[in-house]
């Protein structure tokens, strides 16, 4: 298994690539890059990976066998997902969906015009949105200020505002699940 490794010397002037797609082992993307552009689509076998410094944003979908992981944020036009996990430093953010095998975390927040989707778990630093619904099979955090906001939310245990004082809302339905702290409102 060989690793593709991209340096700024593998970007244009508009610091992007036209389309990456690679099935010979993990993508990663060097230190302080900046935000990498993919103008079309980011299609990985194995892992993505951007090192510190560096998020990742494509114009269509960002897909990985296993995990999506950056320094930064990653972002996508159309959908992103994940064998595994996907893991941002910043925030996530999809035109479409969202989905993972395993769990979603970013240090600020979550969004996706359709819907978010964990076989695990979802945690973000302040809020979650999803035009449709959000599933996770154990539990859906925010740790500081940030609604969690979607038609309908289904999982174990749900949980907003975590690490602050002020009663944070939760605008959804809740097909399932316990609200340990937030307040629920209608959608």
């Amino acid at each position: 298994m060989n690793d593709k490794i991209i340096t700024q010397e593998d970007l244009d002037e508009n610091n992007s690539l036209d389309e990456l797609k690679y099935d010979g082992g993990r993508i990663i993307f060097g230190e302080n890059l900046g935000v990498v552009k993919i103008k079309k689509s980011l299609i990985c076998k194995f892992s993505i990976f951007a090192k510190a410094g560096t998020g990742i944003e494509a114009g269509e979908g960002i897909e990985a066998g296993d995990g999506i992981e950056a320094g930064w944020s990653i972002k996508a036009g159309e959908g992103i997902e994940a064998g595994w996990g996907i893991k941002a430093g910043w925030g996530i953010k999809a035109g479409w969906g969202i989905k993972a095998g395993w769990d979603i975390e970013a240090g600020e927040g979550i969004e996706a015009g359709w819907g978010i989707k964990a076989g695990w778990g979802i945690e973000a630093g302040t809020g979650i949105k999803a035009g449709n619904g959000i599933e996770a099979g154990w539990g859906i955090i925010t740790l500081f200020r940030g609604r969690i906001i979607a038609n309908f939310i289904s999982c174990h245990r749900i949980a907003t505002g975590l690490h602050i004082h002020e009663e944070q809302e939760i605008k959804a339905e809740i097909r399932k699940g316990t609200i340990i702290l937030g307040k629920v409102s209608k959608p």
